[in-house]
């Protein structure tokens, strides 16, 4: 790529990280506006409300973002699907605000992974390692901290200075250490040396002679002229050594040093030392042979997202804001990470400070109205992005959005994960997550969901948003028939729609609410005492409505429901409850396009969640679409399989679309010890017989049926059921052994011959067997006309004997 800049011919270099510059100028790319180029590179900003300026790189010298000046519409391509489908046209929006407060003031796990993900640890190396030899900014990145103009840069034959006064604005400027090996500040920190350089200052490693000889970091200031700077380290003393957290990196002291040459006394936070790999050194270290870096593994990736919303969250909680999340303020150290870089934290009442962030990542409305809760969230979706995939152009100051999820591999792979960063990434911040604990808990189950798909072992967990599936209807599968044994007609069992959405999981009731406890009490009760009961709830609040809304649609009184969710949508329109429930009424009144627009936007808004999925399933599936209810029902049946109805779900459509293996597989991967395990097994054996034409190849399926009704009677199944399928069994093999067209010949006598249910594969053998079934069947009738039709059944079916 060539540099673009007016006047110079260079050519752009990779120097690590996706940070490219120019081999001639030594400038970073020009950000173009839209241009969606790799160019720009990652930049340290502190702006006020209305400004930027940057203390480390050209490439952010522009005006301050500002939230207009980006696409301000939906991002998402993969939302909406089911009604794009099935109408051809644009989906419609609809919006959906939680209602989460603020995260949890500690910790609530252990270990990078969440006990989901082995992250390989990274040993604690030895300090003394990591020292530069040759500490120096490089020229290319040596900015005025005021003008923004290009100081300390080569001039034909001379060197760039490292120290001076910046010919734009006069400004002095300084890009050498302060501190050298040997040095004692505070007469308590020993330097050894420095470990780098940052947005704020250089960063030393010492040793601590007063406790223990334990190694600290003291952070300086990169240009002693930087008032931003120099009042940023002032506010890290007032309130960070009050930080304690495992994921943040714990700040001992702040002191000042004498510096002789200059006379001045210098800041400088002492911080403990933590040593590892920063996300940054992580991700560059992964290069294929064509030295171009991989991504990490998705799952990886979610692990660390996790870590730094806990941190985050522990932030939250006390009032502050990081505002500069990114892969180069994080490192792992064995089987944590942490929070490094404590610079550019700042309380959220605070309104006069400068504001530090890094283009590419910081959220666009930071430079209008400031930074929050959102846009500290923002920072981690847009680090998750840059580490999963090849996110060309993310360091643009306008490249903001995510690209189309069809051109990029992990979001094609994984809709949760990409529909996760969407809503974190959202242009209006009040879309995205509530709370960095709503985000942790959503991207957890992003992470449950993606590593059941890796590993084929379900991650089940209980949802802090629903309850579990009421029941599970539809286990027939397969359309019956009067007799038993005709596979003429319809194969597949019609959906019932209405008992399938009053089966979905229901949402919790807000342990806040002042109906809570009352409602409580009605969990058992039928629908219509609850409608008598609901009139005298303690007060006419939300969870009130939405329990006799409900009520109204189990009752079935449909102008009852509409207008109770009419009320409702007037008063709480993007309250998430209500749109399940305008999903679920949609279902139930067989408006399926209204249902499947409000499932997907709870799908949007809380990707982590199995339910929303299960839904969409039932959507996708009544609108003809095959292959998108079994994406849903599968992903929800390989994440958890305490949802049943996802593996019946998976089966019937499997079925319809003529996958009758893919239907029995998964019927089978229902487990023994669910209550609908023999429902399961029951369709599993109709699945591979019904509809079937003589001449198929059909004993494998045979033999297969034929050992599932054995080991159902092992179970203690009903006599009449085990009875009635071993009939459908034995007449599909006799007919398959009358057509006398599948090639099928019976091995010679001394060779041991193939059995169904006590039953050779020959035609006398299978007549004999299905008149025990019939007499049996016609013991155990309970009215007579059924008995005699049974007994009549037997003797059509008894071969011809001299007795």
């Amino acid at each position: 790529m060539k540099c673009g800049r007016p006047g110079c011919d260079g050519t752009l270099e990779d120097v690590g990280g996706g940070e490219l510059y120019c081999d001639t100028c030594g400038l970073a790319p020009a950000a173009v506006a839209g241009s969606g180029s790799a160019g720009s590179t990652p930049s340290t900003v502190a702006s006020g409300r209305g400004s930027s300026s940057t203390s480390s790189s050209a490439s952010s010298r522009t005006s301050s973002r500002t939230s207009g000046s980006r696409s301000s519409g939906s991002r998402r391509s993969v939302s909406g699907r089911l009604s794009r489908a099935s109408s051809g046209a644009t989906a419609r929006s609809v919006s959906v605000r939680s209602s989460r407060g603020s995260g949890s003031s500690g910790p609530t796990r252990g270990k990078l992974g969440a006990g989901l993900v082995s992250v390989p640890p990274i040993p604690r190396p030895d300090p003394r390692a990591a020292v530069l030899a040759n500490p120096e900014v490089p020229e290319r990145k040596r900015y005025c901290s005021k003008c923004e103009a290009a100081v300390g840069r080569t001039r034909g034959d001379r060197p760039g200075r490292t120290e001076g006064f910046c010919t734009k604005c006069g400004n002095p400027y300084s890009f050498t250490p302060k501190l050298r090996a040997g040095d004692v500040v505070h007469g308590q920190y020993e330097v050894v040396g420095c470990l780098a350089h940052g947005g704020l200052g250089w960063i030393y490693l010492a040793v601590d002679r007063a406790v223990s000889d334990r190694w600290v970091v003291l952070k300086g200031l990169l240009d002693t002229g930087d008032q931003d700077a120099l009042a940023a380290a002032v506010s890290e003393r007032r309130f960070l050594a009050e930080i304690e957290h495992p994921n943040i990196v714990r700040i001992y002291n702040f002191v000042e040093h004498l510096d002789p040459g200059s006379g001045t006394l210098d800041g400088y936070i002492v911080m403990e030392y933590v040593g590892g790999k920063s996300l940054k050194e992580i991700a560059n270290e992964r290069r294929g042979p064509d030295g171009r870096r991989e991504p990490l593994p998705v799952a990886q990736a979610i692990a660390y997202g996790i870590e730094a919303l806990e941190a985050l969250g522990h932030l939250h909680s006390r009032n502050l804001l990081y505002c500069d999340f990114k892969v180069d303020n994080a490192i792992q150290q064995e089987d944590r990470l942490k929070l490094i870089d404590m610079g550019a934290v700042r309380r959220m009442d605070d309104l006069e400070s400068a504001i530090f962030g890094t283009i590419g990542y910081q959220a666009p409305e930071v430079g209008e109205v400031g930074p929050s809760v959102a846009s500290d969230l923002y920072t981690v979706a847009r680090t998750l992005a840059v580490l999963t995939f090849d996110f060309q152009g993310y360091t643009n100051v306008y490249a903001d959005s995510l690209p189309d999820p069809e051109n990029i591999e992990v979001f094609s792979r994984y809709e949760s994960f990409y529909r996760l960063l969407v809503r974190a990434t959202d242009p209006d911040p009040g879309r995205r997550f509530a709370s960095a604990e709503e985000m942790a808990d959503q991207l957890t189950g992003v992470l449950r969901e993606v590593v059941a798909l890796e590993s084929g072992r379900p991650r089940p967990a209980l949802s802090s948003l629903f309850g579990p599936e009421l029941r599970v209807v539809d286990t027939e599968l397969v359309a019956s028939d009067s007799g038993g044994t005709d596979a003429a007609g319809p194969l597949v069992a019609r959906l019932d729609t209405r008992a399938s959405a009053l089966a979905l999981p229901v949402p919790r009731v807000d342990p806040g609410d002042p109906n809570a406890g009352f409602l409580a009490g009605l969990i058992a009760a039928a629908p219509a005492e609850v409608i008598s009961a609901l009139a005298a709830a303690p007060a006419d609040s939300v969870e009130r409505r939405l329990r006799e809304l409900r009520a109204w649609l189990e009752l079935d009184d449909r102008p009852s429901a509409a207008r109770a969710l009419l009320a409702l949508e007037e008063h709480h329109p993007d309250d998430w409850r209500v749109v399940w429930y305008r999903g679920l009424a949609g279902l139930v009144d067989g408006d399926f396009e209204t249902a499947a627009v409000s499932f997907d936007a709870i799908y949007d808004a809380f990707p982590g969640e199995s339910a929303p999925k299960l839904a969409l399933g039932i959507c996708a599936e009544v609108l003809g679409q095959l292959d998108n209810a079994a994406d849903y029902y599968g992903l929800v049946w390989s994440t958890d399989q305490s949802y049943v109805s996802a593996a019946f779900g998976l089966a019937r459509v499997r079925l319809a679309a003529g996958d009758r293996t893919g239907a029995v597989r998964a019927l089978e991967s229902i487990p023994e010890s669910s209550i609908h395990f023999t429902a399961a097994r029951v369709a599993a054996i109709r699945a591979r017989l019904r509809a079937r034409a003589p001449q198929e190849p059909l004993l494998d399926d045979l033999c297969a049926s034929a050992g599932q009704v054995e080991e159902l009677g092992r179970l203690g199944i009903d006599a009449v059921r085990r009875e009635t399928l071993s009939t459908e069994v034995l007449h599909t093999a006799l007919d398959w052994v009358l057509a006398g067209r599948h090639g099928y010949v019976p091995p010679p006598a001394p060779q041991p011959q193939p059995k169904l249910l006590g039953s050779d594969v020959r035609e006398r053998e299978l007549r004999f067997g299905l008149e025990r079934s019939y007499r049996v069947l016609a013991r155990l009738a309970q009215r007579g006309e059924e008995r005699i039709e049974l007994v009549e059944r037997a003797n059509r079916f008894r071969p011809r004997t001299w007795v």
